[in-house]
């Protein structure tokens, strides 16, 4: 089969098309046929090596964490799939290969596609979908009436949790530039905060939760905004102990993490609030609880540009520069 990988980390020219073999079913696997998949921020820190440490990989790697397609072979333990299912997943970060045009998944990881969405629209969520899932509603437990903040609202990541925190009944807060402002409103953003022309720390206060996509200054500002009991999490800033933990790295790992993120949890403490980071799984049984909220059109995926498969480099350096407008970048075989 064809495939998008890398030789070597950190060659931002290295991402090449090249002729690999079928993936291996096992027994609980499905085999599932790529209509598309989508590009991330997570897929070019592979590419430049930034996990290597805790997440090692073997090169040559296939990129790629998100996917939309159809079931070509199912192993002989699978219950929950049959030849033919519309599927949608992100599979095990030990799993991970999207960018081609064949993948072997664990059942577990998988769920049925939403009814209403095409492939390319499909392909755009399940990592991004995850991510705000696991951050509101598995960490942070929103409920109806809290006060929910998330940076970068038009981002891939953004576009989603503005739609389910307005689902969980949360008011929401947005971070946005100028020229997406009116979409994160149109998301359902309560308020929407300009960054190009305020300081989102002097205009909002008393929130119950944020959700962080932007790290850096921004997130240390964030602790700012929470009420006492408050709870930052962020899928950008520097990572805690706990991730060590969920990894099942050594001891000194753990402490090197931890160490990255010490000057953030102090801040937070001293402010009596607090301060995680979280590293999205993958997740089929969640997909399967969102999908009906996608085909009731309470969260509806936000696309950018669609890139056709050969394109899939082109897809990736769009990402990296910064030109989608909003939401996500997809590739299909087309």
């Amino acid at each position: 089969m064809k495939a998008f990988m890398i030789e070597r980390y950190g060659d931002k020219a290295g991402v090449h098309a090249g002729e690999v073999p079928d993936p291996q079913v096992g027994a609980d696997d499905i085999l599932v046929r790529i209509h598309a998949a989508s590009v991330n921020p997570l897929d070019l820190k592979l590419r430049d090596g930034a996990f290597k440490a805790v997440t090692p990989y073997r090169l040559p790697l296939i990129l790629g964490n998100d996917l939309a397609g159809v079931v070509v072979r199912v192993g002989p333990a699978v219950t929950r799939f049959a030849v033919g299912d519309e599927v949608y997943a992100r599979p095990d970060k030990d799993r991970i290969g999207t960018f081609a045009e064949l993948i072997a998944v664990h059942q577990d990881d998988v769920a049925i596609k939403p009814a209403t969405l095409t492939m390319e629209e499909a392909a755009s969520l399940p990592l991004v979908a995850l991510t705000s899932w696991q951050a509101l509603v598995e960490r942070a437990q929103v409920q109806p009436g809290q006060k929910v903040l998330v940076h970068g609202g038009s981002g891939g990541v953004g576009t989603v949790a503005v739609q389910l925190a307005k689902h969980l009944g949360a008011h929401v807060a947005a971070t946005a530039s100028t020229a997406n402002v009116d979409l994160v409103k149109e998301l359902g953003a309560d308020v929407v905060v300009d960054y190009r022309k305020q300081a989102f720390e002097t205009v909002l206060h008393g929130y119950d939760v944020v959700l962080d996509t932007v790290g850096g200054e921004t997130l240390e500002k964030s602790l700012r905004v929470l009420r006492p009991g408050g709870k930052v999490i962020s899928v950008a800033g520097p990572p805690d102990a706990a991730l060590a933990r969920e990894l099942g790295l050594n001891a000194v790992l753990r402490l090197a993490m931890s160490a990255l993120s010490f000057r953030t949890r102090r801040r937070a403490k001293r402010r009596n609030v607090t301060y995680s980071f979280l590293f999205m799984t993958a997740g089929g049984d969640q997909l399967r609880t969102l999908a009906p909220l996608i085909d009731a059109g309470r969260i509806r995926p936000v696309v950018d540009r669609v890139f056709p498969f050969e394109q899939t480099r082109e897809a990736m350096e769009y990402v990296e520069k910064g030109r989608a407008k909003a939401g996500k970048v997809v590739v299909a075989m087309m």
